[in-house]
């Protein structure tokens, strides 16, 4: 079982709880034996609380390589709440990634048609118009380049695709750092994937208020810029 230290909560109350999913762990339930979020913080509740079976539904989700920062309802109005804020598209997340080469310009936009093979559970790049393709869109901004021919880029999503910015970054020529599937050979020796969700913005689903919560990657590619983040250690 994963430590129950291991997962970092920055918010919790009797509607949502807000967490830092790390790299490596499945967002909800899947065939897999593996602990995955869901069932950790029903274990978290469970321990802390002393009830059985607690409600915890996710609403939304990284992929398995990516962490960051994610919320989950505790109650099943509040996972109603807060799907409708994100089938309006009112919730703002955005990311940080490591990328290898550097984008064209210092900040810009992507816009491609995604094609899922659901077989395969791989995303592409397809012509516009394709059937049962999608738009895709995503903003960008340079934030730091090193002398090892990596940039830092903050993203911030206008659609949610499967695989989106791992996609769109590899059809761009600037893989995610660490990511086989899309990058392949260019993607670097990393054993983690450097991207990640550092921002998480959203109306709270009981007080109605505005909230935001962020968090900093201290793992995988993003120690390559460490002067960026302050990162001491590999927490």
């Amino acid at each position: 079982m994963i430590p129950l230290e291991s997962v970092k909560i920055l918010y919790e109350d009797p509607w949502i709880l807000v967490v830092v999913k790390p790299p490596g762990m499945a967002s909800q339930p899947e065939r897999s034996t593996a602990m995955d979020m869901v069932s950790y913080l029903k274990n978290y509740i469970s321990r802390k609380e002393g009830q059985k079976n607690p409600y915890v539904a996710a609403v939304h989700r990284l992929d398995r390589p990516v962490g960051g920062v994610m919320v989950y309802a505790r109650t099943p109005e509040s996972a109603s709440a807060l799907s409708r804020q994100i089938a309006g598209r009112t919730v703002r997340k955005e990311y940080l990634a490591v990328v290898c080469g550097s984008p064209e310009k210092s900040e810009g936009v992507l816009e491609d048609w995604l094609l899922r093979n659901g077989k395969t559970n791989v995303s592409e790049v397809v012509p516009p118009g394709t059937l049962e393709g999608k738009l895709a869109r995503l903003s960008y901004k340079i934030l730091a380049r090193n002398d090892q021919g990596y940039t830092l880029v903050s993203v911030h999503l206008e659609t949610g695709r499967h695989h989106q910015i791992r996609v769109q970054m590899a059809a761009a020529k600037t893989p995610v750092a660490g990511d086989r599937r899309y990058g392949g050979g260019n993607a670097g020796n990393f054993r983690d994937i450097g991207l990640f969700s550092c921002k998480l913005s959203f109306k709270h689903p009981g007080t109605k208020k505005m909230m935001e919560f962020q968090a900093k990657p201290q793992w995988g590619p993003f120690l390559l810029f460490s002067d960026v983040f302050d990162i001491s250690d590999h927490a």
